[in-house]
C-alpha cells in the first residue's frame, strides 16, 4: 500500500509539474513572439491591427507555435514520443469527415429547433465570401492550437501517467472552460456548457488517441455558430456573418450574449453527442474483443 501510495504521488507530482511548465514555457513563447511583432510595427512606423481578423490570426497563430513547442520540448525531455499528441493524419480520412458531420449535425438540430420554438428569428442573409474564408482559417488555428494544448497535451498526459480515462476527461474540460473565465458575458451555464463542449471534443481522443476528430468538430463548431449562423462565439463577436440573427426566446433557450453555448439546449446537445461518441467506441471495442 505505501508503495502504492509513493507511486500516486509521484506520478501525480510529474503530472502537475509538466502541465504547470507546458503552461509557462507556452505563455512566455508567446509573449516573445508578441513583443517581437509589436517591434517590428514600430520599427515599420506601422499601425498594430485592432481588434479583427488579423489580431486574432496573429494571437492564435502564436499561441499555436508557443504551446506545440513547449509540448514538443516537455515531451522530449520525459522521453515520450511526440506521436503522443495525436497530430497524424494516415488513415484519418474517416475522422475528419465525422468531425464535420458532427458539428453540424448539432447545429441543424439545436439552430432547427430554435427556429421552430421561435426562441430566433433570421432577419437578414449577408453574402460576404472574403469575411466567411477569413474566419473559417482562423477558426481552423483556433482549434488545432487549442485541441494540442488541452486534448493532445494536457489529457495525453493525464492518460499515459494512468490516470482513469473519465476523470481524466473531466479535469482537462474543466480547465478547457477555466480558460474561457474572461470572456465577455461569461457565467455558470456557459462555464457548464464550455466543460461539456471540452467532454465531447476530448471523448474520441480516450480511445483513439488522436485528433483528428477533435479538431475538425470544433473548427465547424466555431465557424457555424458565428460566421455563418450569427450567434456571439463563446461570448466574442466575430464580425459580419451569413445569417442576422434576432433573440426573442429567454437567454436560457438561445444563450443571449454568449452565443448558442450560454444555453440549455447546448447543454443537452452536448450530453447527448458524448455519450453517443463514448457509446460508439464502447460498442466497438466490445466487438473487436
Amino acid at each position: 500500500m505505501e508503495i502504492g501510495n509513493k507511486t500516486f504521488w509521484k506520478k501525480t507530482g510529474r503530472l502537475v509539474a509538466d502541465i504547470l511548465l507546458f503552461y509557462v514555457i507556452g505563455t512566455f513563447i508567446l509573449m516573445f513572439l508578441g513583443m517581437f511583432l509589436f517591434l517590428g510595427y514600430k520599427l515599420a512606423a506601422a499601425e498594430m491591427p485592432e481588434d479583427g481578423l488579423l489580431s486574432h490570426a496573429c494571437e492564435s497563430l502564436f499561441m499555436l507555435v508557443g504551446y506545440l513547442s513547449a509540448a514538443v520540448l516537455i515531451l522530449r525531455w520525459r522521453n515520450l514520443p511526440l506521436s503522443s499528441l495525436g497530430l497524424s493524419l494516415k488513415g484519418r480520412g474517416k475522422d475528419l469527415l465525422a468531425g464535420l458531420g458532427v458539428a453540424v449535425l448539432l447545429y441543424a438540430v439545436g439552430f432547427g429547433v430554435s427556429l421552430l420554438t421561435g426562441a430566433v428569428e433570421v432577419t437578414g442573409i449577408q453574402w460576404i465570401p472574403c469575411d466567411l474564408l477569413g474566419w473559417l482559417l482562423l477558426f481552423l488555428l483556433v482549434a488545432v492550437s487549442e485541441e494540442v494544448m488541452l486534448r493532445g497535451f494536457v489529457l495525453g498526459r493525464m492518460l499515459s501517467e494512468g490516470m482513469n480515462r473519465f476523470v481524466a476527461l473531466f479535469l482537462s474540460s474543466a480547465l478547457f472552460s477555466a480558460m474561457h473565465l474572461f470572456n465577455p458575458n461569461f457565467a455558470l451555464l456557459p462555464f457548464v456548457n464550455i466543460l461539456l463542449a471540452g467532454c465531447l471534443l476530448g471523448a474520441s481522443f480516450l480511445y483513439t488517441r488522436n485528433l483528428c476528430f477533435p479538431i475538425v468538430l470544433h473548427w465547424f463548431w466555431n465557424w457555424l455558430q458565428g460566421p455563418v449562423l450569427g450567434y456571439e462565439v463563446s461570448g466574442t463577436d466575430s464580425g459580419q456573418s451569413l445569417l442576422t440573427l434576432r433573440l426573442t426566446g429567454s437567454d436560457l433557450l438561445t444563450g443571449g450574449d454568449f452565443g448558442f453555448e450560454g444555453s440549455l439546449l447546448c447543454t443537452v446537445l452536448l450530453v447527448v453527442g458524448t455519450l453517443a461518441i463514448v457509446g460508439y467506441y464502447e460498442r466497438r471495442g466490445r466487438k473487436e474483443a
